[in-house]
């Protein structure tokens, strides 16, 4: 037989959210009458604005005639979608990016997930505790992140995320080279402000660290004082990627279209110490392990740095943002300690006075109300006792999930 990588052995059987689909199918298998409320998995419910698909309508026109059809296109994005981004997500907003610095990809998730090829397996690795498991999963895979036999994880700090510090985490004692930060955060909701993001880029400034940002959620910020992107902080572009996805924002989950920011002033070493630019390497990753986003889907991407597409983002934040809301409002009404819902879609919450687990937590509210929720200990172990859910289902199936909520009191 073939040799395989060995470190899948290392991980859990199912990735979280396909294990809690598995658990909901099957409840449902069990109980086919009963009607689920999906308040777990980040999906978004509300349709592509129309601007999106007038401008993909527009792309396929161009596909269908000879003079203006379309083939292999860059693998970094197309320019016009490269500038768009350049000059509506940076330079309006006083940083100083260039577009030879953006990367456009098939999502956030594909990014961080691929750019561990570019990095040496003997990285240290700081990961916020609880956090997207993705990130987990990926330095595991790769071998970054070793386990013995016995369980112990090697090169792996955890940055713990708890109630005591507001779910932001301390700065590690100790020497980091690559740390994974999430703003505003899945799971916990946490939003962060540009004094305290100053302190982790100082850090890295002053280790030679990496940060690896995900700002995926950056529309949902409506605190003044809290950041969108690392790039507000000065001189974070000699030590931060960032990646940023359409997902949440415009409704791009089942699209699939987010783009990389990595500045050219981010360098790296090789074993014999030569120094390289990490731009160059990931341009030299990209054009030989993917052949680019399709242009229709950056034609549609392209749509949303108009003034009606701008608009539309943010009436879309602010519908889900709404949703999130009435979550923590009605958790919080039921006994429960909340998180998030304020600059987040996400709301992280553990019912008072209970020493109850996650997964316990999750069958309850299935069984229950017919609500499924994230289990907390799914994104690490400070997670535990802790449940996620999400403003990304309609208005209306959000009130009356939390309607049920209120009838039911389960008294979790």
């Amino acid at each position: 037989m073939i040799p395989v990588n060995d470190n899948f052995r290392f991980l859990e059987k199912s990735y979280l959210f396909s294990e809690v689909g598995r658990r909901i199918r099957e409840f449902k298998r069990i109980n086919p009458e009963k009607e689920i409320i999906r308040m777990d998995i980040g999906d978004v419910t509300r349709p592509l604005f129309p601007c999106v698909i007038e401008s993909m309508k527009e792309a396929l026109e161009d596909m269908s005639e000879e003079a203006t059809f379309k083939g292999y296109g860059p693998e970094q994005g197309y320019d016009f979608l490269r500038e768009a981004i350049t000059e509506e997500d940076y330079v309006k907003r006083g940083i100083n990016i260039s577009s030879d610095e953006i990367f456009v990809g098939d999502g956030a998730k594909s990014d961080l997930g691929n750019l561990g090829e570019i990095f040496s397996k003997d990285c240290r690795i700081g990961l916020m505790n609880p956090s997207y498991p993705a990130y987990y999963d990926d330095n595991v895979i790769d071998g970054r992140i070793r386990i013995t036999e016995s369980g112990k994880r090697l090169n792996l700090i955890n940055l713990e995320c708890l109630p005591e510090n507001n779910f932001i985490p301390s700065l590690p004692r100790e020497h980091v080279d690559i740390i994974y930060l999430c703003f505003p955060n899945n799971p916990t909701g946490a939003a962060i402000t540009r004094d305290e993001l100053k302190k982790w880029v100082d850090y890295a400034l002053n280790q030679g660290s990496l940060i690896i940002y995900d700002s995926a959620y950056e529309s949902f910020v409506r605190e003044g004082d809290k950041a969108r992107s690392i790039f507000e902080i000065e001189e974070a572009d000699k030590v931060a990627m960032e990646v940023r996805s359409f997902s949440k924002t415009a409704g791009f989950t089942g699209v699939r279209c987010g783009y990389t920011v990595v500045p050219k002033n981010l360098t790296g070493k090789f074993a014999n110490n030569e120094t390289v630019s990490l731009n160059s390497l990931w341009l030299r990753r990209q054009t030989t392990k993917f052949n680019g986003v399709s242009y229709i889907t950056q034609k549609g991407a392209f749509a949303l740095y108009s003034k009606e597409g701008r608009r539309c983002i943010e009436e879309n934040s602010d519908y889900y943002l709404r949703n999130a809301r009435l979550i923590g409002a009605t958790l919080s009404e039921q006994g429960f300690e909340v998180s998030g819902a304020v600059n987040s879609p996400y709301v992280w919450a553990r019912p008072k006075d209970s020493d109850k687990d996650s997964w316990s937590l999750f069958q309850e509210l299935l069984e229950k109300c017919n609500i499924s929720v994230t289990p907390g200990i799914g994104f690490g172990k400070s997670g535990a006792g802790y449940i996620r859910l999400t403003g990304f289902n309609s208005y209306e199936n959000t009130r009356r999930a939390m309607e049920i909520l209120q009838s039911k009191n389960p008294g979790l």
